[in-house]
């Protein structure tokens, strides 16, 4: 692979990937001390994961290919021990799934280090993240809240600057800030959910977005940051649905051409309560001292929140050199491009810790 070149600017820098896996499949370079994965073999990786594929289908692309899951992480481990911290390996995971957290405590050990999309990982146990940011130089995970946004970069800089934060506001979900900022010009709620899934801002099943649960996984991870040692379980957090209308009481279809319809009239009273009050609703996560909680908010029109409109991210930081105007962190939040983008400078940013 050519070094890599943004702009005019050529950042003298050769990745080499050596293996992708998913859940069933390994597929790696024949020697991955000296090779790497070409373009070919990578942009077939792309290709059939776009369709849904395991990588177990692949032909023979003149590569290794592992089959099975417990073989894959065993091959994995022996890569990470044959490579490990002299050569720069770093484990990037992109995938959803809280399996990945084991392997990622045993490579970290092996001197390796972990570029996390994959919010699960931070967001288990404190047993489990304690042990994975025992090596803080190691781990990078900014694209875990954000997409690329540089929400854990700034923060970083503040707690290490000694600037104490106390208090985080931010709209973290781009379907949620839609859905909110659409409802406040007076479209029902339904109507506004349905638009989303339509436009492919939303889960396949609307409620994974709606549950409020992935922004309370961005909260937790910000709060653990903050020294806060809390589980996802203390975090109070709101539903836009309630439970009858949960995953195991009612099919998608049947919540989206019957269920929510019945919700548009609670919604809209918010909207013209908080309408009256010359505030406007938001969708944010909260933390300040032991308060750590997601739900709809009552916000000033004229705040950074206030002003959100469409699916961008927006986040409020304030601390005592931000006290009375707060750091504002805003910009898209979602999307394959700009998570890629944030993984992408996340394993840039940790190549001095390798010869």
């Amino acid at each position: 692979m050519k070094p890599l070149h943004f702009g005019w600017y050529w950042q003298g820098v050769h990745l080499r990937v050596v293996g992708v896996c998913d859940s069933k499949s390994l597929v790696f370079a024949s020697d991955v001390i000296t090779r790497e994965l070409n373009d070919q073999t990578l942009s077939e990786v792309c290709r059939f994961k776009s369709n849904g594929s395991s990588l177990s289908a692949l032909g023979d692309l003149g590569e290794c290919i592992v089959n099975g899951n417990t073989e894959s992480k065993r091959k994995v481990l022996d890569i990470a021990a044959l490579l490990g911290k002299a050569t720069g390996l770093a484990f990037v995971d992109c995938s959803a799934s809280s399996e990945t957290i084991r392997m990622l405590n045993q490579v970290v050990d092996m001197g390796c280090c972990v570029v996390l999309a994959n919010k699960k990982p931070l967001t288990s146990t404190m047993e489990d993240y304690d042990k994975l940011v025992s090596y803080p130089r190691r781990i990078r995970h900014e694209s875990t809240v954000g997409a690329g946004l540089p929400v854990i970069a700034s923060l970083n800089r503040l707690i290490s600057s000694g600037d104490p934060v106390h208090r985080i506001i931010g709209s973290l979900s781009g379907t949620l800030g839609y859905v909110m900022s659409e409802v406040e010009d007076g479209k029902p709620f339904s109507e506004v959910v349905k638009a989303a899934k339509n436009l492919g801002f939303t889960e396949p099943d609307p409620r994974d977005d709606l549950s409020g649960m992935d922004v309370a996984r961005k909260a937790l991870i910000l709060a653990r940051l903050l020294g806060r040692r809390i589980n996802l379980d203390s975090i109070k957090i709101e539903s836009l649905y309630p439970d009858e209308m949960g995953p195991d009481a009612m099919s998608v279809e049947e919540f989206l051409v019957s269920g929510i319809v019945s919700l548009d009239n609670d919604v809209q009273e918010r909207v013209k309560k908080a309408s009256l009050n010359g505030n406007v609703l938001r969708y944010v996560c909260v933390i300040e001292g032991s308060r750590c909680e997601v739900g709809i908010q009552e916000l000033p029109k004229d705040s950074p929140l206030g002003r959100l409109r469409g699916s961008d991210n927006v986040l409020e930081m304030y601390s005592r050199c931000y006290k009375k105007q707060p750091l504002v962190i805003q910009g898209a939040g979602a999307g394959n491009d700009t998570t890629a983008a944030g993984v992408l400078a996340d394993i840039l940013d940790i190549q001095d810790l390798f010869p």
